[in-house]
């Protein structure tokens, strides 16, 4: 099988919680234009831009950029690059993000989509005063959301009336080209099943083997019962360390992984563990880069970092999510030494 190869945006400035300095990694646009317009030239498919308004990895306190003034950016510095932004509904009004979906598919026709979080993070929501209900509700106000985005999208004018959101007549122009692509992610099984109902893509956090397996055989299952069709695509996070040799890979593995309780982004890990209904129990080490980003276990020489994608394509996810330090630099390298080596789709897609 065939798989894309992407990046994670880092809006806040890096991925490591105990490593309080990654260089020129810092959260602003003159870094992140450089990787973007770097990751377009070099074929990457897509970039995710998370939505925080705080910084979850370097501490509340440290900046972080917003994300859809931050994707327009993107878009617009760049010719090929896909841009899926994060949206957390308790944070926006369905009708305004329609507009706002409409109006940057002028800016980049069909590069546009999405990923619809249900929101893990009180204190965050309390500051920059977000809904943030039950656990459950949020998926419910999440399954609600995209339907108004889909009716805004596909009818002029639009009238709705649910638990969340009230529209009556209401016009958005323009629309975009094409119906963007809902990505969503979730572990619960109101999580699961209300993504199979709303999205057409799913995102899951790093596992092994025999997890992604577990999870694109459920996923793929709920969507043929509700809508008689797989999953469109699955994404997966991952933190990829490649060097010359095994050992180098290793002890930069050990460096970005001795865990400081003390650190600034520890509080947030264990906010996200106490709000989310996680199908497995994190490990502190694994706290280190966040969204599991090391349990795929990409980390190696380039032979096997390859070797290992082409395992995960064969395991059903369609598009990697690469996290590195510093990413402007792995991201050549990773182009450069692996590319090469994986499924020939993926290494003809960045050539």
């Amino acid at each position: 099988m065939a798989i894309d190869l992407g990046y994670w945006t880092p809006v806040y400035g890096g991925f490591l919680r105990n490593v309080a300095d990654e260089g020129r990694m810092a959260a602003t646009w003159d870094y992140i234009r450089d990787v973007s317009v770097r990751a377009d030239r070099l074929g990457y498919h897509t970039t995710l831009v998370p939505e925080l308004y705080l910084n979850d990895r370097k501490g509340i306190d440290a900046p972080s950029l917003e994300a859809w003034s931050l994707s327009a950016a993107i878009l617009a510095v760049t010719d090929r690059l896909r841009v899926m932004t994060a949206v957390r509904p308790g944070f926006h009004l369905p009708a305004v993000l329609a507009k706002t979906v409409g109006t940057l598919d002028r800016i980049a026709p069909g590069r546009v989509s999405l990923n619809v979080v249900a929101a893990w993070w009180a204190e965050e929501a309390r500051q920059f005063g977000g809904r943030f209900t039950t656990h459950d509700e949020r998926y419910v106000q999440a399954a609600e959301f995209v339907s108004v985005l889909n009716g805004l999208w596909e009818q002029t004018p639009f009238s709705f009336d649910g638990a969340h959101y009230t529209l009556d007549g209401t016009i958005v122009e323009p629309k975009p080209s094409s119906h963007p692509v809902v990505f969503a992610g979730g572990e619960s099984e109101a999580g699961r099943e209300s993504i199979a109902g709303f999205a057409d893509a799913y995102v899951m956090h790093g596992g092994t083997l025999d997890e992604v397996r577990a999870n694109v055989t459920d996923m793929n299952a709920r969507s043929e019962r509700l809508h008689g069709r797989p999953i469109a695509e699955f994404g997966m996070p991952a933190y990829v360390i490649v060097r010359d040799t095994e050992a180098e890979a290793q002890r930069e593995l050990d460096r970005i992984t001795t865990v400081d309780p003390d650190s600034p982004g520890y509080a947030s890990f264990e906010e996200f563990q106490r709000n989310s209904q996680l199908s497995l129990e994190l490990t502190r080490r694994e706290y280190s880069v966040g969204t599991r980003g090391l349990r795929p276990n990409l980390v190696g020489t380039a032979e096997q970092v390859a070797e290992r994608i082409d395992a995960y394509a064969d395991a059903g996810i369609t598009l990697l999510l690469i996290q590195a330090s510093p990413l402007d630099e792995e991201l050549e390298r990773i182009a450069a030494q692996v590319l090469p080596l994986v499924s020939p789709r993926t290494a003809a897609a960045l050539t």
